[in-house]
């Protein structure tokens, strides 16, 4: 009988490719036990609940929130997905306004459609005159890390919201191992209300496991009922069991994300010396993002001849490839990612990115953008036009314009120059 989901997975295994991309864990066999099947069971008596959790899973939380130093903690087998609709449920439970980055998940522009939440959008570097021109906002959301691994100011973005009596909730699904680096540059540490934080990304955790880290004890009571709103009733126990193995795991070996960080300097260090450039402000200094537009390749090229060499890259788009490295990645994998990149050819730099234009005027609400009937045309027949879901070109990673929004002739443009061919707007 064909599985052809089963055999892809057993084929691409088979490749012993060098996992410089999601999960964590990197399928080592050190970084959790290899009986998780085996305890693949469900709420039973002595296993807890979670969403009522008043035994293990409850402990389990209480163990994860003191090692980050939280008011509470929850375990999510929903991924970072459920963790961010919880803290938008948390913050702004009968909908209202949100100041929001606009870079951002689109988990997060489904959630608030929902929950009926207006974003006013804003652009990385104008956050915190949004949260003083927008009084009546109900919070702040961000996400940071972005997948590049840059870092928003957190402290002066948490320092806005205090002076404002307002949340800061943070998509943090890129950075629950920042607790852990040398200095602590994790959100939570830094003032944040509320962090999503997607733990199989960058710890030794099965893909799926997310914690909910909560600072502001307004919050913390609700959030069961919150996570429950969204979550499945059949959370994966292997899943949970994960998290608290991690933990565990992180509280026996604090000083490996510094080694960590030494190992990728080499990298980076070597990437500088082939001609690459390197993200130049403040970032996570475990992720290892590599301009390759500034040796005359795009990323997606240079992503096929890492392949090639036997790495597997994260993420790759028209400038960059982005690698993600965890302590469970071995001195083979550097050194084989070392070899990769001395492999890549080095040309004239390519065309810069353009510059975004200006975010255009918001013609409807999200939640009827979302919901309301839709098509598809033809990008040069969309002028003008409302547009029924976000277009984010990557590079630069940021949508240039979001559901209910119009589309501009700056829009139409900058869509062009990126390939866009078609766009669902409302009917």
């Amino acid at each position: 009988m064909p599985t052809p989901l089963y055999t892809a997975l057993v084929n691409h295994r088979d490749l012993n490719r060098s996992s410089f991309h999601t999960p964590g864990h990197k399928n080592n066999p050190l970084s959790l036990p290899q009986d998780l099947f085996s305890l693949d069971f469900t709420e039973l008596p002595d296993t807890d609940s979670l969403f009522e959790a008043d035994g293990p899973i409850l402990e389990a939380e209480r163990l994860a929130a003191k090692l980050f130093h939280a008011e509470r903690t929850c375990i999510s087998a929903g991924g970072c997905t459920l963790c961010i609709q919880a803290m938008l449920r948390l913050a702004a439970p009968d909908g209202g306004k949100v100041v929001c980055s606009r870079v951002l998940h689109r988990s997060a522009v489904n959630a608030m459609a929902l929950l009926d939440i207006q974003p006013v959008w804003a652009l990385p570097g104008e956050i915190v005159s949004s949260v003083e021109s927008n009084p009546d906002a109900k919070a702040v959301y961000v996400t940071s890390p972005n997948y590049y691994g840059e870092l928003l100011d957190i402290p002066a973005i948490a320092r806005a919201c205090r002076q404002a009596d307002i949340p800061l909730l943070v998509d943090n699904a890129h950075g629950a191992h920042l607790m852990f680096t040398e200095p602590v540059l994790h959100p939570l540490a830094l003032g944040a209300s509320m962090t999503a934080c997607s733990a199989h990304k960058t710890l030794n955790v099965l893909t799926g496991g997310a914690w909910l880290h909560i600072a502001d004890s307004r919050f913390a009571d609700g959030v069961k009922e919150a996570m429950a709103l969204f979550g499945s009733t059949s959370p994966n126990y292997a899943v949970m069991a994960s998290l608290d193995l991690a933990r565990a795991w992180l509280e026996a070996h604090k000083g490996e994300y510094a080694a960590l960080q030494q190992r990728v300097q080499k990298v980076r260090l070597a990437a500088r010396e082939h001609g690459l450039s390197l993200p130049s402000g403040p970032s996570d200094p475990t992720r290892i993002t590599l301009n390759t537009a500034s040796i005359g390749l795009s990323g997606t090229a240079a992503a096929e001849i890492f392949r090639g060499a036997g790495v597997e890259p994260e993420y790759a788009d028209g400038a960059h490839v982005v690698l993600i490295a965890t302590p469970f990645n071995t001195e083979s994998d550097f050194a084989r990612l070392e070899d990769a990149i001395d492999l890549l050819p080095a040309r004239s730099p390519l065309p810069g990115t353009p510059e975004l234009p200006p975010l255009p005027p918001v013609k409807t609400g999200l939640r009827e953008a979302v919901f309301s009937a839709a098509e598809t045309v033809l990008l040069e027949d969309a002028l003008g036009r409302v547009a029924a879901q976000a277009a984010c070109p990557c590079p630069p990673g940021v949508p240039v314009v979001m559901p209910g929004e119009e589309i501009t002739k700056d829009v139409l443009r900058f869509l062009q120059g990126y390939g866009f061919f078609s766009i669902k707007v409302l009917k």
